[in-house]
């Protein structure tokens, strides 16, 4: 089997290069774990095998993520969003409309979020290796515990390219290829030929910070979790966790214990052949009125009492060219308005997170151009679209998020927070806060946040600034109250991490 010609789909500034092979079945998206390169790829046998049992029943499409391998390299700490936009812009330029999905190891959580987000482009979700969160928390103790991570965060900038370095990644990927010497070159190649040691670790700080548990129930794909049942490692548990948690999906074993299932011909032929089964597979679609969106809500701080003192007319007026300028920044930031309450309006994101956050920030500034102070909340959940209305708990909270906001503060829940990592978005933790309605109690953060200045009032936090004591809707004080290690002290919480025992990292599923 030749390797295919390698093309390029741009996903805004940055040139993701993929590949197309074999032209029947299913479109299926795949996404291979950690350093790619397109070129290396098809020199190890067992993989271009695999490669080739893919082909027989779907016309494959193969990509390097943005940072590594043939795409652009110089792209800093990517995000989970930038990863799912790579995921579209690839189906786009191939001339897929829906597809399977394929994800190993960490480039599972991207194929989770793209399904999630965009149920009606996806036919199913394959999991090979998967996880769903990298780090150990309490209530998640099949991650890594963050000492571990950062020793070999170290170890790796000392020692990358040298060959003992790639012997112990090689025997991690694989322990039943441990002292086979095509296979340690062929890592050995498509380490130090896929990235550079600031790439890499660049990568492997993103995927540290991984934790999409929160997407997981607005998973309504048919889903298959592959994994091999001689890993005697954490990959029982993470492949246990999604299938607990994505609505529907099973399990399948293959024999074998590599994390890389493909190194081993006789895991690949099995995992090969699951996969073919369930893209044959009658499946009702997918309800694309249920989606993971980004949710926003804006208010006017104060509008009453400025509309008492302007008049009707030079109010209405004011608000006329507010919701302009709302309107024309939900364009740059490929938002949506759902509709408008009053003095305030209500945005939903399809495009994720980091951009929603980004537009409340802009937002707020041209308000301040006209004279006006907003505040908003963010909360990214799961969502019922209905007659051009959005519905759900995740509304809810992205309403109450606003309500605690001071004037000028842009208030997200800590999903909102886990899903942005990589972004150069400063999050301030601002303890956790109870939302009118809601059970419990909701861990909120501040972006791009305020300080309180000498003569009482709020302005502009600069990056680092210290988080200051924080304040309910009314004004009065609201202590920070903050999360035990490892709790979830809401839905879609990141719990502090700590230095626990545990196994080492171990790349292609962290098992």
């Amino acid at each position: 089997m030749e390797p295919p010609e390698v093309r390029y789909a741009r996903s805004g500034g940055v040139h993701i290069a993929f590949q197309v092979f074999g032209d029947r079945g299913t479109d299926l998206v795949l996404g291979l774990p950690w350093i790619t390169h397109l070129g290396v790829e098809w020199e190890y046998p067992p993989l271009v095998e695999f490669f080739r049992d893919l082909s027989r029943f779907a016309r494959v499409i193969l990509f390097d993520k943005r940072g590594v391998g043939l795409s652009d390299r110089a792209v800093g700490i990517p995000t989970l969003e930038e990863r799912t936009d790579d995921i579209r812009a690839v189906m786009d330029a191939s001339g897929s409309k829906k597809a399977a999905l394929l994800g190993i190891s960490e480039s599972a959580p991207m194929c989770l979020l793209f399904a999630a987000t965009y149920p009606e482009r996806v036919e199913g979700l394959i999991l090979l290796s998967a996880f769903a969160r990298s780090l150990y928390a309490d209530d998640y103790p099949w991650g890594v515990p963050r000492a571990d991570y950062e020793r070999d965060l170290a170890e790796m900038e000392a020692s990358w390219g040298q060959r003992e370095f790639i012997e112990r990644t090689a025997a991690a990927l694989a322990p039943s290829r441990k002292g086979d010497g095509e296979f340690v070159r062929w890592i050995g190649r498509m380490l130090t030929y896929g990235a550079s040691p600031a790439s890499a670790i660049s990568m492997e700080r993103m995927d540290m910070a991984i934790d999409v548990r929160e997407t997981l129930s607005a998973i309504h794909v048919p889903t298959l979790v592959v994994r091999p049942s001689g890993d005697s490692g954490s990959g029982a548990g993470h492949s246990r966790y999604l299938c607990d948690h994505i609505e529907g999906a099973r399990q399948v074993e293959v024999p074998g214990s590599d994390p890389l299932i493909y190194a081993a011909p006789a895991s690949a032929i099995r995992a090969a052949e699951s996969i073919r089964v369930f893209l044959n597979e009658p499946a009702a679609p997918p309800d694309s009125s249920r989606v993971l969106a980004t949710i926003l809500f804006t208010d006017i701080v104060g509008s009453t009492r400025l509309a008492s003192s302007l008049g009707d007319r030079a109010w209405g007026e004011l608000l006329h060219r507010y919701y302009d300028a709302a309107r024309s920044e939900l364009a740059r930031f490929r938002g949506r308005e759902v509709k408008t309450t009053g003095d305030g309006m209500v945005s939903i994101s399809f495009d994720g997170p980091t951009r929603a956050a980004r537009y409340a920030c802009a937002l707020r500034d041209r308000a301040r151009q006209l004279g006006l102070e907003i505040r908003a909340g963010l909360h990214t959940g799961e969502c019922v679209l209905r007659e051009g209305d959005i519905e759900g708990l995740a509304v809810t909270i992205a309403a109450r998020a606003c309500e605690k906001a001071r004037g000028g503060e842009v208030l997200a829940s800590s999903t909102v927070r886990d899903l942005s990592v990589g972004s150069d978005l400063p999050f301030v933790d601002c303890g956790l806060r109870t939302l009118k309605g809601i059970d419990g109690r909701w861990r909120l953060y501040s972006v791009d946040p305020l300080v309180l200045g000498k003569d009482g009032s709020w302005s502009a936090r600069p990056i680092g600034f210290p988080a200051s004591a924080a304040v309910d809707s009314d004004g009065a004080p609201e202590p920070e109250v903050p999360s035990p290690a490892g709790s979830r002290a809401e839905e879609g919480s990141t719990p502090h991490d700590s230095d626990l025992p545990g196994s080492r990292p171990r790349r292609a599923g962290r098992s």
